[in-house]
This record gives structure tokens, sequence and C-alpha cells, in this order.
């Protein structure tokens, strides 16, 4: 496919990323797991993982299901120490492989992996396919399980070649850009290079979904880690700008992201996959961009599945009670109304227990207190009042992004700080010209983002995220 054709921003594909950074390392199938044999999703007797609608009898073809097994069966494989446990891993992952190739079609110079059931997407209006049907996302993923299993010591010469010729075959699918049937990639008309999870019956026409386009592109960098491949680099560079132009469409500020560009429907669900993969896309291209987003993202809503010790300032504090469910999950029919306030005062310092952090629907965060006098009330997020002790969702950088000092002498102060939320040391800096320093993190600590500074005097030390700027942008505090 002809650069011309697609924008390109210069993304470039890091070589040395270390192995817990890599495509699909995040999702091991655990050796409980390795077997399936009830539920909508199980083997049958090859050990081929197959879709069985309604737990029914009869199991069809799902080439992301399989793919993921597959590449969860690898992951497990490369650190389980027993023998007998490895050797299944192995052979569950070749059983998906081989199925695969078994069942691939042939068009246009390209591999396609068909589904085997009728779907309908139970939310998307449009996304309703008669079988057989491709997905850019099994597209994609399909590539990751071929040159991951070639690329194991175990696998002999020759399955290697059978394997890395399937996935030139996928490759070739995604670089079928002009119209034709089936297909999975296009170009839009400005320009920006899409693999669509869900393809529409017209060329171009598609559900535009971020989370599938993002795992398809996990294929590509597999490949070009393996092979070297231009046009592998090519495209997953298409990709990222892809990604990063039409990233104010994915974010939902102060709220879940969207699922896909064509309904852009709050996806709760999926809200957590998207920081996950941006920050993969940050270890992939090296690029801040993607760490900026994340970080967005995390800030939008973050994980509600954080807990620990709230401190409360001496002073006046108002406390919430909000319609949610019991465990003060979010309910879409509740939204979060207001029940009822209180103002409450402390002559002192004083702790209680939290067992969530989230956002509130249209409101900050806060923390839901769990036991004493104040269960099940809720108290808003403020880094001088009211904080949840401790170092929280981390977001790791690779490499490390500069932070910037203000000039003009104006003090700043930075904290060590112990897992427990302990302030252990304070130091208070100032520069005449701005003044840079790497960090390796970002964080949410003792109730505000901060970045951890990794060279200098200030080694370990954390800097308030709204006291400096980050590689040239502001980072919002």
């Amino acid at each position: 496919m002809p650069g011309g054709l697609m924008n390109l921003a210069g993304y470039r594909l890091v070589t040395d990323l270390p192995e817990a950074m890599r495509p699909w390392r995040d999702r091991p199938v655990a050796w409980a797991n390795v077997s399936p044999s009830s539920g909508p999703y199980r083997l049958n007797a090859q050990g081929e993982y197959l879709y069985y609608p309604d737990g029914g009898t009869v199991g069809y073809d799902h080439p992301v299901g399989q793919a993921q097994f597959g590449l969860g069966c690898i992951t497990s494989y490369r650190t389980e120490t027993d023998p007998a446990r490895r050797a299944v891993f192995l052979e569950r992952a070749r059983a998906q492989a081989e199925r695969l190739i078994a069942m691939h079609d042939e068009d246009r110079g390209a591999w396609w992996f068909p589904y085997g059931f009728d779907f309908a997407h139970a939310v998307h209006t449009g996304v309703d396919y008669t079988a057989p049907w491709y997905s850019g996302m099994a597209q994609g993923e399909v590539i990751s399980l071929f040159v991951q299993l070639a690329g194991l010591d175990e696998v002999c010469a020759e399955d290697r070649a059978r394997y890395m010729a399937a996935a030139d075959g996928a490759l070739a699918s995604l670089q079928l850009v002009t119209a034709g049937d089936p297909w999975c990639a296009n170009v839009d008309g400005a320009g920006y290079f899409w693999i669509q999870e869900y393809p529409g019956a017209v060329h171009g026409a598609g559900d535009y979904t971020y989370n599938g386009m993002i795992f398809a592109m996990f294929g590509l960098y597999d490949y070009w880690a393996a092979t070297g491949s231009q046009q592998a680099a090519d495209l997953y560079d298409a990709c990222a700008t892809t990604v990063a132009a039409h990233f104010p469409e994915l974010r939902n500020q102060r709220w879940h992201s969207y699922y896909c560009g064509t309904h852009r429907i709050p996806a709760p669900t999926y809200h957590q996959h998207h920081i996950n993969l941006f920050t993969q896309l940050h270890w992939h291209t090296g690029s801040p961009d993607f760490a900026y987003y994340t970080e967005r993202l995390v800030d939008d809503y973050p994980t509600p599945g954080v807990s620990g010790t709230v401190q409360f300032e001496s002073g006046s504090h108002t406390l919430y009670r909000f319609d949610t469910a019991a465990s003060g999950a979010w309910v879409s029919s509740k939204g979060d109304a207001l029940l009822e306030s209180k103002s409450v005062t402390f002559t002192s310092d004083t702790q209680a227990p939290a067992s969530m952090r989230r956002r509130i629907q249209g409101r900050g965060i806060y923390y839901l207190i769990s036991a004493g006098a104040y269960a099940g009330w809720w108290v808003g997020e403020n880094w001088s009042k009211s904080y949840l002790l401790g170092v929280h969702l981390p977001t790791l950088f690779r490499p490390d992004r500069t932070v910037t000092f203000p000039g003009g002498n104006v003090d700043v102060e930075t904290y060590k700080v112990a897992t427990d939320g302990t302030v252990t040391s304070i130091k208070t800096v100032s520069f005449a010209n701005p003044s840079n320093a790497p960090a390796d993190r970002r964080a949410i600590v003792n109730g505000r983002p901060m970045f951890q500074i990794t060279a200098g005097a200030l080694t370990g030390y954390w800097v308030p995220a709204a006291s400096v700027t980050i590689d040239s942008q502001p980072a919002l505090g």
C-alpha cells in the first residue's frame, strides 16, 4: 500500500522492550482455565476453542476467541516451570493455530479467518452479520498467534515456516484498502487508516471500534519484531496516527470513554481496556503522546478497584449518599443521584477505611467509607482535606518522560512517600530558569497526580503534576 494514501506521523516501534511490556504478556491463561469444558466458550475433543451459543452442543469458530486463548496459553507457557503444564499450554496454543489454518479462506492473495455463526450486536445498530463474516480485529490477532508460536524454540523449522506463511496471509488482508469483499481495512476521506473490527456491507463503512483496532495493531508489532518488515511498521505507524488523531472522539471527558466512532456510546466495561491499550501503545512506540492520553483516561474514570485508608484533616467535611449498587458501583438506571448530604467536623486528624475510589457521575472523585460511624457515606477527594493514603494507579513510562520545573525561582515541593502514604521527606526546590528532570511514572499519591523523578538530587521524589509540565504539555493536576 503506497504511503501517500494514508497519514503517517512517524511513530517508530521500540526494539528492546522488556518481556512484560510486549503484546499479550498481560493476558495469561490460568492453569485452572486451560481446559474449559462448560459455558459458551469451551474446548472440543481436539482441544480447539469454540463458541457454543447459549451453552448449546454445536460449536462454531470464533477467531478472536481462538487467537486470544492461544496467545494466553503462550504467555503462560513462557513463565510456567512445570514441564507437564508447559506441554499442555503449548499444545493448546498450537491446536488453535492449526484450527485457524485449516478453516481459513483465501481471496485476493490474503488469508481470511471466518466467524462461523450469525451475529447481531446487542447495542450497536447496523452491526449485523450472516456467517461467514470477517473482522479486522481477528485478522490482526491471528498474526500475533502465528508469529509468537513461530518464535518458540520448541517449534520445528517446518511448522515455523507454516505459521509464518499464515501470518503473511493475514497481514496481506490488512493491506487491502481498496473496494473488494471481504475487507477489513480502509483509508477514510481524511487519509486515516482504519482496521475495522466490524466492517460494514459497503467498503469504508464500519463501526470504527477503538479497542479492536488497537488489539489488531499488536499483530503488526509482533510481525515487525520478528521480521523487521517495513510494511508492518508503516501500517502500525498509520494506525497509531489514526488513534492519536481521533483520541478526542474516543475520550468522554470525566466519564467512560466511547466504544466506537460510529455510535459514540459510553462503554463502562471497555474503559479500563482503553487505559491498558493506550499504555501499551506508549511502550511499543516510546512516544509520550500515548502516555498523555492514558493519563487523561485514568483521570476521566479511574478503575474503581482501589481501596485503602482515607486521611481526614481536622476541620469540616461534607459527606454524601449517592444512589448506587450496594457495593458502591455505578448503575446506569440510578445515575449516582444524590440522596442526601451532611457536614461533619473533626477536631483532630482522623482516618477511615474506604472500599472504593471512583468518579461519581457528573461530579469528581469520591471515596466510599466502608466502616465506622460513616460507613456507606462518600467523601470527595481533596488532597489538602480528605485523601486516600498511598500510591495508586501508576502509569509506567518507557522511556522516561521529561518533567520541567518552572523558572522564576518558584518554590516547588517534592515528596518521598512510603507505600502506606507516609511522607518521609520533603524537598522544596526552585530554579531561576526552567529545569528538566526524567520521570518514570505517574500515579495518584495521597490524593493528587504526581510524577516520580528518577535522576539527580530528587531521585525517588514525587512532584505534583500541577506544579510542573510534562513533555512540553501542561499536565492536568
